[in-house]
């Protein structure tokens, strides 16, 4: 397997994790929790807003579009590859 490959597999890897996580946490306990113990007020309230919660989550969607649009890149690469060896 060649190297630009692997790290484009390990890269879909990475895109796909961190696509859930940044599109799930937000919303979860886990995050107010954590979010409560941020020393600064103005920056707790931030954090808990809707809107930068949102936004987190809009960054997960981008990271799961590319994982897609990499994967389809993957599966295309290996259908004409196949092509050329049949």
């Amino acid at each position: 397997m060649r190297l630009d490959l692997l790290s484009r597999i390990l890269f879909i890897i990475y895109c796909l994790e961190a696509g859930v996580v940044f599109f799930l946490v937000p919303w979860g306990a886990a995050w107010d929790r954590t979010v409560v113990q941020v020393p600064f007020e103005s920056l707790r309230t931030v954090l808990l807003q809707p809107f930068f919660r949102s936004l987190v989550t809009a960054f997960g969607v981008v990271h799961l579009v590319w994982a897609v649009n990499d994967l389809d890149w993957l599966f295309r690469h290996w259908r004409a590859r196949k092509r050329q060896t049949t």
